[in-house]
Parts: structure tokens; sequence; C-alpha cells
């Protein structure tokens, strides 16, 4: 993997719910949260995260959007389009190199969900970062 997942840009966060009306525990959201950003280039399964929160498939999902703001797949979505727009910037690796980096099953799925998140999609997004980098080196 080319950047930890500590380096990894974090989407905001919509107005959370707090644990005692029906949040993750600050230690289980950590848990999930680290294990999402550890595994981030993998499939990853919502009964996989229930699972390690020792919570049911619907229990964990209800709480974790309590908790972030965010449906547990949308915050994966998220974090996936938060690294991809890392790799763009900071590497030369190809779209499709990164979005299978980012755990996009192919380069048009990874095309189609970053221009839904970003207006804009990655190929003009590289070019305008580019662009913008060389305007402030001169």
């Amino acid at each position: 993997m080319v950047y930890s997942q500590q380096t990894a840009a974090r989407a905001p966060v919509r107005e959370p719910c707090n644990t005692s009306s029906g949040g993750l525990s600050p230690q289980r959201e950590r848990l999930v949260k680290q294990l999402i950003l550890d595994r981030l280039g993998e499939s990853l399964e919502v009964t996989e995260l229930a699972r390690a929160c020792a919570l049911s498939r619907s229990h964990f999902s209800r709480a974790f959007k309590c908790s972030t703001g965010y449906s547990p797949q949308e915050w994966i979505r998220q974090q996936r389009i938060a690294r991809a727009k890392l790799l763009i910037q900071h590497t030369d690796l190809s779209l499709t190199q990164i979005s299978l980096e980012c755990g996009f099953c192919d380069q048009a799925h990874f095309c189609h969900m970053f221009t839904r998140s970003e207006g804009i999609n990655p190929f003009a997004w590289r070019c305008r970062v580019v662009r913008s980098v060389l305007q402030l080196s001169l």
C-alpha cells in the first residue's frame, strides 16, 4: 500500500447522535473505523464489521449511522474517495491502479463514484491538481 492509513484524508462528519441514544461506544467506533481503514482496498461486508463490534448487522448499521451521520457503506465510500484523491495527487499511479488500491471493483465504477462525489471525473480532477501545482511552482 502506498500510503499508511493514518495519512488518509477523512471526510467530514454529519451531526452524530450520542452513545446514550443509540450510537456506537467510542471504543467500538474507533475499532470499526480502524478496521475499515486497514482494509480499505479489500471487499468489506457490513456483517463482518458488525461481528467485530459484537452486534447484529441491523443494530450495528443503525448505531454506526447514529455515531457518524453516515451508513457504513457511505462512510467506506467516502474514505475510498479520500484515499483516491491522495493517490491521484501524490503518485503517478494510473486511475486503474488507484481504483483497485482503493477497493473499487474496476475503473468504471471508481470513475462513476468519484464523479458523483466530487462533481468532476478523476482524470479531470488530476489535471486540475497538476495545473494548480504547476502554477504554484512558477
